[in-house]
């Protein structure tokens, strides 16, 4: 958990990517709360006229990794080497680790593992101004969108993983309206944008 918290006693969530105030980014991010208050989440994950799609994907993506990095957090103490000793959802999803740079066969490892490694990647990435640049005017790279349905398709894994393996706990925080709108939220907005 070392992405998460640093050690494990400081229990103290920090989002671990900002947009910057004032950016053109930072705007799209105030309209997409905005719409998202309406109580349409349908509405909430359209494309907004005239704006660019690259810029709306990299915004959304960036508050999805937040928002999960913010749902796990809170079940830290639930999913432990222990508890969860292979990452899954079920018996039939087990998911194995590659990164394709440090990490280049897929391993088998346990839930944290894993989801340590994959927010780890997934802040690399955000943080690649080449892949996610934040300045405007910068144009994204070419395979942008795919890199953006790669970091979105291995959280939704760990959306899997909460659902199927601790459920329960979450309904002891009383955090499962939370849980349910952010994953209704992630599912309409890669269904929209196709990714």
């Amino acid at each position: 958990m070392s992405f998460l918290f640093g050690n494990r006693s400081s229990k103290t969530f920090k989002p671990k990517k900002n947009i910057p105030e004032g950016s053109h980014q930072y705007e799209l991010l105030k309209h997409a709360e905005a719409t998202l208050g309406s109580g349409n989440l349908r509405m909430a994950v359209m494309l907004p006229e005239g704006e660019d799609l690259n810029e709306w994907v990299a915004v959304n993506t960036v508050d999805f990794f937040n928002q999960i990095n913010m749902l796990y957090g809170t079940i830290t103490d639930f999913c432990t080497e222990e508890s969860c000793p292979v990452m899954s959802a079920g018996p039939k999803y087990e998911y194995h680790w590659a990164d394709g740079t440090n990490i280049k066969k897929p391993i088998k490892c346990s839930a944290p593992k894993y989801i340590d490694y994959l927010m780890t990647w997934v802040q690399d990435q955000l943080d690649d101004e080449t892949l996610f640049p934040s300045k405007i005017g910068v144009p994204f790279k070419r395979n942008f969108m795919s890199v953006a349905k790669t970091i979105l398709k291995r959280l939704f894994r760990v959306y899997a993983h909460i659902y199927h393996q601790h459920f329960d706990s979450v309904m002891q925080l009383q955090e499962e309206a939370h849980l349910n709108t952010s994953f209704k939220h992630f599912i309409f907005f890669v269904q929209v944008e196709n990714l």
